[in-house]
């Protein structure tokens, strides 16, 4: 029998990559607007990644009951003391789209050189337990932040950002695969998939 994990985040993209990652366990993969049959937010109040994975993992898991897994992950750039940070999504403004906040980044790095626009994604998983309380783990990928969007692929920075090993590519020019065996989400679960199966094999007996 699967077991069902909810997702708390209504980010189609992460969802995607979120539910690439798990495949291959045996767990079923819900949104929490699926999972509830109506819209879901927790307001991010939070100064950290990690106060803003465990607050949504926390609050999605006393809604659902279920195993809930949050994400909270964002770009740092070195030159502009690691900001955007915790307000990646919000960089532009409240409701940015990804286009806003891209070239609301490149506004401000317009007078930084190339060689020094060092930066990296983060990502903060937090597994929240109805019977086992709460576990984190995280993920990063280093990099550096082009002169301008590049590819097709992604979302949110990944037209900037380039890792890393890639020969100048940025995210959105990789393919799910390679981005997949790289990026700061997956290295994250990477970590936390110790935690799941072990949760896994404990319901299981």
């Amino acid at each position: 029998m699967l077991r069902t994990i909810v997702l708390a985040s209504q980010n189609e993209g992460k969802l995607s990559e979120l539910r690439t990652l798990l495949r291959d366990l045996p767990v079923r993969v819900v949104g929490v607007a699926e999972a509830l049959g109506r819209p879901f937010a927790v307001e991010e109040t939070g100064e950290t990644f990690e106060e803003n994975a465990i607050l949504k993992a926390k609050a999605v898991c006393a809604a659902t009951g279920e195993l809930a897994l949050a994400d909270d992950s964002g770009l740092e750039v070195r030159a502009l003391g690691n900001r955007p940070g915790v307000r990646s999504a919000r960089f532009a403004h409240d409701h940015a789209t990804d286009a806003e906040n891209n070239a609301a980044l490149l506004r401000e790095l317009a007078s930084v050189p190339v060689h020094a626009r060092a930066a990296r994604f983060r990502c903060v998983l937090a597994l929240a337990d109805p019977k086992r309380g709460v576990r984190t783990v995280e993920g990063t990928c280093v990099g550096v932040i082009a002169e301008a969007p590049r590819g097709t692929h992604g979302f949110g920075y990944d037209p900037l950002f380039v890792p890393e090993g890639f020969g100048g590519r940025t995210f959105a020019e990789l393919s799910s695969a390679e981005k997949n065996a790289v990026s700061h989400r997956s290295r994250a679960m990477a970590a936390l998939r110790p935690v799941l199966e072990a949760v896994l094999e404990d319901e299981a007996r």
